[in-house]
């Protein structure tokens, strides 16, 4: 499917856009007149801890060309923005060379002689969600490069993981549980207590947009409570034991002063037993004495 090209008039030069799609992408094309093209996607999925896959494909004004090529990606803008892939074919039968691979997280899946400039991004995290923009350079002449001004857009998606979950204590929330998860959507969160009942926990956002936080306040009763979150992409659970600290009062005063005087009467008798041995070690000392 092609969408009617827009012109938009440059002195000079005529410069069309449309969209296109290929094997499932939507792809966005950027002609100079009939010199220049590039078809790259205009969105991109992947999920965290997975890899995706920036396509672009182009094609040059010239019937053949055996020299040097070039095949940039940068991120956040066109022209100016941080290159975090770069790899340089200095022939036709020269592999194209990385020469730029920010963290080694970039991989080129396409062929730089096949008009074929397309990327993998290995282990996504949260950081590659950016716009991506691919740029072919056929020499270094200033007039002989091209690249991309819409980008591509990489959005990603997570099942959830809990991040954190704990137990603390203050006036105002007395002793309260406090659950983080993180996921793309972020992750609905309910809490379940000891007894199996759903509670009404307390939401709060996080700083990051992908996280969210809930706090169950005044816990009431003694056992294991769960932080269940959920989205589209999965379910997951953490738990947490909560045990309040009874102060001695009552029978509980009274176990403790038998403890005490249990123990005194143990230490009590170790000293009589000591004691003892002592004595009649000394009077065996003066009785063998005596005798010589």
């Amino acid at each position: 499917m092609t969408s009617s090209p827009t012109p938009v008039t440059c002195p000079g030069l005529l410069y069309t856009t449309s969209i296109n799609t290929y094997f499932g992408y939507g792809f966005i094309s950027g002609m100079l007149g009939n010199s220049w093209s590039l078809q790259v996607s205009k969105d991109v999925s992947g999920e965290i801890g997975k890899s995706a896959s920036l396509p672009c494909w182009f094609s040059h004004p010239h019937r053949s060309h055996d020299s040097g090529l070039t095949a940039i990606w940068r991120i956040k803008h066109p022209y100016n923005g941080t290159v975090v892939f770069k790899c340089v074919s200095d022939t036709s039968s020269d592999p194209c060379k990385t020469t730029v691979n920010y963290m080694n997280k970039f991989r080129m899946i396409g062929n730089l002689r096949n008009n074929n400039i397309s990327i993998s991004i290995e282990n996504l995290t949260w950081e590659d969600s950016n716009r991506y923009f691919c740029r072919v350079e056929l020499s270094s002449d200033r007039h002989d490069k091209y690249e991309t001004k819409s980008g591509t857009w990489l959005h990603l998606s997570a099942p959830p993981r809990i991040v954190n979950i704990s137990v603390a204590f203050d006036k105002s929330r007395g002793y309260h549980a406090v659950c983080t998860a993180e996921g793309e959507p972020v992750p609905s969160m309910i809490w379940t207590d000891p007894v199996n009942a759903h509670e009404d926990p307390i939401l709060t956002s996080t700083t990051l947009r992908h996280q969210m936080t809930t706090e169950l306040h005044h816990l009431r009763n003694d056992g294991k409570y769960t932080c269940v979150a959920t989205n589209s992409h999965g379910k997951v659970e953490g738990s947490v034991y909560f045990f309040k600290f009874i102060a001695a009062g009552g029978s509980s005063r009274m176990g403790y002063i038998a403890l005490c005087a249990a123990l005194g009467a143990k230490l009590l008798l170790l000293f009589l037993m000591f004691g003892a041995v002592s004595y009649y070690s000394r009077g065996e000392c003066a009785l063998f004495h005596s005798s010589q």
